[in-house]
């Protein structure tokens, strides 16, 4: 049996016509960028991310940027971020010539800790990331606690947790603003490049949408040094076709996931924890094991493909090796042991199960 890690086919085989429709609809308009269909999907996905406002930019590094900017962070100010999310998210803060400050996750979740944000903070700390990772929401009620104890903002990386949700609240409407991507391979995708802001502030709903289209509201009169972060009405019109069948294709994941949780049996592999005050996407399913790379080798011999998120650590980047970052035992460790199991809409029972049974056979002696 040949098992993908990931594959959008089938998804994409039951809403072909409407993507067509969509495609053939956006076409006979002759108008590409920020029209009626990019402002239809902005007011589906606030509804849906239950926020007042969305912003739909070119992707997730350039959301990230964006609101940084639009909140006045810039050069000789410090961002923290996790140490162990995709790089994505350190490049954005470094965008804005701000400094990336390095906080190690819980290693349960995944997700940020709040454990040793004192430690990191400086005259000059102005804002934390959170990511979302892999699904799963940070403990946000945390980590704004401490923000607004210190005077900071706090910005979501909801990249990989379109529909997650935290004490009842939708990923992307817990900090002053989430940034989405909407890579191809997200849980919602665009067939392309895609990505989105979501606030509630009015004023920086404002300020992000003039500093996304070059720093302009009437065409040639620019307010501010703004750049092109634009999502295209071809990608906004697909978009607004997947919204609709999002929380299906989240069911299915889930119902993937909980089988895996309830199935692998093998005292070498380390299963992801779901904390009960919050729904999980599964953008990813992160096991975790100390023979990882063996456990690659084994199921890429029965033929099931999986990835790693992510085998180097951001601390141990050559494009960060400027910083001189301390070690970071729990980032490292994740890194180092982590692997992503198969896990997408149009899973055969008979391959998720072939899947459980080769991690339960498997022997790390």
């Amino acid at each position: 049996m040949n098992i993908p890690f990931a594959t959008v086919k089938y998804m994409h085989e039951e809403i072909e016509a409407e993507l067509s429709s969509a495609f053939n609809d956006v076409l006979k308009t002759n108008w590409f960028i920020r029209g009626q269909f990019c402002e239809l999907f902005e007011k589906e996905f606030a509804d849906y991310c239950g926020v007042r406002y969305s912003i739909g930019v070119d992707n997730g590094l350039n959301a990230i940027k964006i609101i940084l900017n639009a909140l006045g962070i810039g050069e000789g100010d410090e961002v923290i971020i996790p140490g162990n999310t995709f790089i994505a998210t350190a490049f954005a803060v470094s965008d804005t010539r701000a400094k990336v400050i390095l906080a190690e996750p819980e290693k349960s979740t995944f997700n940020l800790s709040v454990d040793n944000l004192e430690s990191l903070l400086s005259p000059n700390t102005k804002a934390i990331v959170p990511v979302h990772l892999y699904g799963q929401c940070a403990d946000m009620d945390a980590i704004n606690s401490f923000a607004e104890k210190h005077g900071l903002y706090v910005v979501e990386d909801a990249a990989q947790a379109h529909g997650a949700t935290y004490n009842g609240k939708k990923a992307g409407s817990i900090g002053i603003a989430g940034a989405f991507s909407f890579y191809p391979g997200k849980n919602i995708g665009a067939l392309g490049d895609g990505g989105a802001v979501t606030t509630n502030d009015k004023r920086l709903e404002q300020k992000i949408r003039l500093l996304s289209n070059y720093g302009s509201e009437t065409k040639n009169h620019h307010e501010h040094i703004g750049t092109n972060s634009r999502l295209d009405e071809i990608q906004a019109a697909f978009l607004s076709v997947k919204l609709q069948h999002l929380d299906n294709w989240i069911t299915e994941r889930n119902r993937v996931a909980q089988l895996y949780i309830n199935k692998i049996d093998n005292p070498n592999i380390t299963l992801p924890v779901v904390k009960k005050d919050r729904s999980h996407v599964w953008h990813i399913f992160a096991i975790r094991c100390d023979m990882r790379d063996k456990l690659k080798s084994y199921l890429n011999e029965c033929g099931i493909e999986t990835s790693i998120h992510y085998p180097v650590p951001i601390n141990k980047q050559q494009a960060y090796a400027s910083y001189c970052f301390p070690d970071m035992p729990i980032s490292e460790n994740i890194s180092y042991t982590e692997l992503s199991l198969p896990l997408y809409y149009g899973m055969t029972e008979s391959q998720i199960s072939y899947i459980i049974d080769c991690l339960n056979a498997f022997d790390a002696t």
